[in-house]
């Protein structure tokens, strides 16, 4: 979070993937269905790569050193991050 880019939100999500600036999607696993499912599909869709967080969406927060919670993110860019080089 500190070196890269990322956009925090379903809508700026949502946004990301439709002008393919998404290299990568994160979303909480036990977060909203409906929401978490649009999004899904439209990663898959679009051919952007979707990394499932275990947790919720206060815990995907936590992670972000937000103090609200995230259900879901779209990486822009991965700075010192390895993220986008790790299997999940």
């Amino acid at each position: 979070m500190g070196t890269g880019k990322v956009s925090l939100g379903c809508r700026g999500v949502v946004r990301c993937i439709g002008s393919n600036s998404a290299l990568a999607v994160v979303v909480a696993t036990k977060g909203e269905k409906e929401t978490v499912g649009d999004i899904v599909h439209m990663c898959a869709v679009s051919g952007t790569r979707l990394i499932r967080f275990s947790g919720n969406s206060i815990e995907l927060g936590a992670a972000c050193g937000r103090p609200h919670s995230v259900n879901s993110l779209a990486i822009l860019e991965a700075g010192n991050s390895k993220i986008l080089t790790e299997e999940y």
